[in-house]
């Protein structure tokens, strides 16, 4: 008498395929059910790895900001370096090839004391414009971003190059107006500014929307940027970048709003 194979008992031969096709569904259940892969498992950028990143820098420039807040008047010279250390931490994470995490966050420490340190002399010149510019700059980040995630603005070359133009020419402004306060040809603290007016209209008020608007643009560079991140699936590390060019854009923001405002109270 043969023997029998006992393979040809199994569901497969037997012609009773329900237990296997119950396996598989239950496998293919699980697969269904199990959590999207995120940044870290990918390894490649997304949204939400990148907003986690963007929170944590800013959370390192408030504690900087508080820093320089109440170090403003017993230490001046540590917002001073500490504007230094920023601009040139700034300059170094722009023209860097690959984005640094450690020299980003050092960035938002350095740049958090300076703005701190600037906030609290403004706030003592001009009481509440701290909120009040605070609250300012989270309307046009707030707006510019809704407006952007419902596909109302975008960014386009045109635009890009006529943002590019005027930033050259606003810093070429601000570099002259630096000078001749410096070298008191114009005694306003604000310069050309607040000394110079057109039709009633101080000039920092009409340059501070002008500004404002650039700064908007900015940032819808700056989502751009994040979107076409995600969208071409590039890797996670790049999140930093759309981190620090946020940071930039709102420290920016809220610079100009603060000062835009001081000169329509003063």
């Amino acid at each position: 008498m043969a023997l029998e194979n006992p393979a040809f008992r199994s569901p497969a031969f037997t012609g009773n395929t329900s237990v296997s096709n119950a396996v598989s569904v239950e496998e293919l259940q699980d697969i269904y059910n199990r959590p999207t892969a995120g940044a870290g498992e990918t390894d490649r950028m997304t949204v939400e790895d990148t907003v986690v990143k963007t929170a944590l820098s800013f959370g390192v420039l408030v504690i900087g900001a508080m820093l320089g807040w109440v170090t403003a008047t017993t230490m001046p010279f540590v917002w001073v370096i500490a504007g230094i250390i920023g601009f040139v931490l700034a300059l170094v994470n722009i023209f860097k090839k690959e984005p640094s995490p450690a020299l980003i966050l050092a960035y938002a420490a350095a740049q958090g004391v300076f703005v701190g340190a600037i906030s609290m002399f403004y706030e003592t010149q001009w009481d509440g414009i701290v909120l009040q510019a605070v609250l300012a700059t989270l309307a046009v980040v707030g707006v510019t971003l809704a407006l952007f995630a419902n596909g109302k603005i975008r960014a386009s070359k045109k635009a890009t190059k006529i943002f590019l133009i005027a930033m050259v020419g606003y810093l070429v402004f601000s570099v002259l107006n630096v000078v001749l306060t410096m070298t008191g040809v114009v005694s306003n603290p604000f310069g050309l500014r607040g000394d110079f007016a057109i039709a009633g209209i101080p000039l920092g008020l009409i340059l501070g929307v002008l500004v404002v608007i650039m700064a908007a643009y900015s940032l819808v560079l700056d989502f751009d940027f994040i979107q076409k991140g995600v969208k071409n699936r590039a890797p996670r590390k790049y999140a930093w970048t759309g981190a620090f060019g946020i940071m930039v854009t709102v420290i920016w923001l809220y610079l100009e709003i603060l000062r835009m405002f001081a000169i329509a109270r003063d």
